[in-house]
């Protein structure tokens, strides 16, 4: 247990004011030693959830992790938790405030998914000191977090080098492949080409390799553009790309420079990328699934905020830079080709066939069997 729940736990012995852990909409499991009145878990119902996310170029954060957050504060809390929302737009300054800003305010527990996992450690310190814990979510950010969940993000280059493998078959050391990796600033991104090289490395010839400033697909498409002049556009086999925004940057360039049918990875599983997957512009991406992560980050911050144990939600721990044991989830993932759309983002509800298949694309859904 960390000084911050040792002082919660103190704090409601002080107080007489023992929360049950089996209380309807609880997070976690009874541990056998709460005895608590409706008034108390009516009272732990009410907290605030400080919710901070990195950016909006990426679909997934206001499309899906926000509201799936929302929603899953509101199911726990019996409609009474409020969750408090701010963006970052990839600025690591402008979510320092943020996290002033919910210091100030007197949120009882803070979500927050880094832009800068370094950058941060300052603010999180802050949040300890005003004894709000922080649920790292999506990235491991240093400083005194007291929880993480996030998808295992070796596994996801994994994934993705895989599926580049399995496209080039044996045409994989014919020429040369461009890595198009994440930001430097975000560790996940590290985590990922790390899982992408313990499967290519030997086996392909990477002619150039990019760490992407902030993600962003018109970084991913000049880069792109340097590689192919840098290489040439008939040496060039494959693409690794981290993301689905970047995987659209590269496309874009390839296609400029007439180069087609090589095939490029992705991730997120966003709207435009699966579309492109139809065509057959871009052959994979990582599917996760947000509604899993959002529902662990959901529960992890109202077991926090109501003094609760993560016991029965955290059966990992992980290790960032700065703070060792933290109580962690990990979500699978899954690789999304053609073959398995369906199966996967309809299926959970991300998308719609009409969503996917609408206009343009109804012929190559067609010619897929995607129905």
């Amino acid at each position: 247990m960390n000084t911050r729940m040792r002082r919660a736990a103190v704090a409601v012995a002080a107080t007489a004011m023992a929360v049950s852990l089996a209380a309807c909409g609880s997070a976690a499991e009874s541990d056998g030693n709460s005895d608590s009145s409706d008034s108390a878990a009516k009272k732990g119902d009410d907290i605030k959830v400080g919710l901070l996310l990195p950016e909006n170029q990426t679909a997934r954060y206001e499309k899906f992790d926000k509201p799936l957050i929302e929603k899953k504060v509101k199911e726990l809390t019996n409609g009474k938790g409020e969750v408090v929302y701010a963006n970052a737009k990839q600025d690591a300054t402008l979510q320092a405030q943020q996290v002033d800003t919910m210091i100030t305010n007197k949120v009882d527990v803070l979500i927050v998914d880094a832009v800068d996992s370094k950058a941060i450690a300052g603010s999180i310190t802050k949040a300890e000191q005003a004894d709000i814990p922080v649920v790292a979510y999506d990235r491991l950010a240093e400083g005194p977090i007291d929880a993480y969940t996030s998808f295992d993000n070796v596994t996801v280059g994994k994934t993705q080098g895989e599926a580049l493998l399995k496209a080039l078959g044996d045409k994989a050391k014919d020429g040369q492949i461009v890595m198009m990796n994440g930001s430097s600033t975000d560790p996940n991104a590290a985590q990922f080409k790390e899982g992408a090289m313990s499967v290519l490395k030997g086996k392909v010839n990477i002619g150039r390799s990019y760490d992407t400033k902030e993600w962003k697909p018109e970084n991913a498409n000049s880069n792109m553009q340097a590689a192919i002049s840098a290489l040439g556009k008939d040496k060039i086999i494959g693409v690794y790309s981290a993301n689905d925004g970047m995987a659209g940057g590269i496309i874009t360039a390839l296609r400029r420079a007439g180069i087609a049918d090589i095939p490029v990875t992705g991730q997120d599983a966003e709207l435009a990328g699966v579309q492109r997957i139809v065509t057959g512009e871009q052959y994979m991406s990582v599917y996760k699934s947000y509604p899993q992560e959002a529902a662990v980050a959901g529960e992890m911050a109202v077991a926090l905020a109501q003094g609760k144990s993560l016991d029965s939600i955290a059966k990992e721990k992980a290790d960032s830079a700065t703070t060792k044991g933290i109580p962690t989830t990990l979500v699978p993932v899954v690789s999304l080709t053609q073959d398995n759309i369906k199966e996967t983002v309809v299926k959970e509800g991300f998308y719609t066939i009409d969503e996917i298949c609408g206009g343009k694309y109804k012929a190559a859904c067609d010619k897929i069997g995607l129905k």
